[in-house]
């Protein structure tokens, strides 16, 4: 069974890769990958017995950077594909994030299409396509008016639109994750950003002598998901036809409100409350815009942090229904905290996991 993997080597689509040829041992996976991550993608293949073959390619280009050639073999030979690239950078201008996570989606998409013995298109998303709406969003809902925080949103929100609307004639699952955190069991994580900016915030508090102020409020949720969980859940879905045409939240369905979350972080990893006043975001966003401040702070953009005051909550009723079938549900936060916090503190030091400031 050939797969037509993207985003690899990337931080799920590495797991994922594993993942499946573990499950499957009749797998194997093309995986087109971008020239600049070539090398490194080569060198996670070479663990992977020769059923891993990295292709150099390009999901901007209609042909996806083959020649006609190529692609009709593939359309000929590929059963499933797993689209994951897209950039998720809060900060992206639209213009780069329009390129890649709209325009590759459609190119992705006609992909499909022309692989006339595809058994699904396993497609990325992610819950805050939903951007600035409040209140429960159902997996059922996509376009309900609502505006966006950030380009990384808005484009996602109009990847997924032209995925609903192949649904018809491409048999697909969309798969909508929270904010994707290291591992629930060894907190192995790829880069420290998204909620580890807050330990970041703790982490420099603390060598100041000072504790972390308030930070997110009572009303908002902030939802993280541990990487195994979508690794898993992406795996269980390829082997059930009955997911086919779902949209899928994989997010906590119990969150913790921010200032819970905050606090949980802050208790684990300095024994401490958060104390003293919230700054506001009208202090925080000129004090971030300094990219030395930024990068003290391990290159927290103010984007980042306007996730913690809003109040919305991510329906799972669909992802936890067909889940079950696989004994699969996502892990409250404080069920792995500890690892995550351990894994922070024993890596903050090494540059490879810090974000770009």
């Amino acid at each position: 069974m050939l797969s037509l993997l993207t985003g690899f080597p990337g931080f799920i689509g590495t797991r994922l890769s594993r993942k499946l040829l573990a499950d499957d041992p009749d797998t194997t996976i093309v995986a087109i990958v971008e020239p600049k991550m070539a090398a490194r993608a080569r060198e996670v293949a070479a663990e992977l017995d020769g059923r891993l073959t990295v292709v150099v390619g390009d999901i901007t280009d209609p042909k996806l950077g083959f020649s006609d050639t190529q692609y009709a073999d593939l359309a000929a030979t590929v059963r499933r594909v797993y689209h994951l690239a897209a950039i998720y950078d809060l900060a992206v201008p639209e213009d780069i994030a329009r390129k890649v996570n709209v325009d590759g989606t459609k190119h992705v998409i006609d992909f499909c299409r022309a692989a006339k013995d595809l058994e699904r298109h396993h497609y990325v998303s992610t819950c805050y396509v939903a951007g600035k709406r409040k209140g429960k969003v159902l997996e059922s809902e996509l376009d309900e008016g609502q505006e966006f925080k950030n380009h990384y949103e808005s484009t996602k929100f109009a990847a997924e639109t032209l995925v609903r609307a192949s649904m018809p004639d491409v048999p697909t699952t969309v798969y909508r994750p929270g904010i994707v955190v290291g591992d629930s069991r060894t907190g192995d994580t790829q880069k420290f950003d998204g909620p580890y900016f807050i330990l970041w915030f703790i982490h420099r508090m603390k060598q100041l002598g000072l504790t972390v102020g308030s930070m997110g409020t009572d009303s908002a949720t902030f939802n993280a998901v541990p990487v195994d969980f979508i690794v898993d859940a992406m795996a269980a879905c390829t082997q059930d036809p009955q997911t086919v045409g779902a949209t899928l939240a994989l997010a906590d369905p119990n969150p913790l409100t921010t200032r819970q979350f905050v606090s949980l972080l802050s208790r684990t990893f300095v024994q401490r409350e958060p104390f003293g006043p919230k700054i506001p975001d009208f202090v925080m966003k000129p004090f971030l815009a300094v990219k030395p401040v930024r990068k003290f702070y391990g290159g927290t953009p103010f984007q980042s942090l306007v996730f913690l005051h809003h109040p919305v909550q991510y329906d799972t009723t669909e992802a936890t229904r067909h889940l079950a079938r696989s004994g699969l549900k996502c892990p409250g936060f404080h069920e792995y905290v500890p690892v995550m916090v351990d894994f922070f503190q024993k890596n903050k030091g090494n540059k490879a996991f810090q974000a770009k400031a």
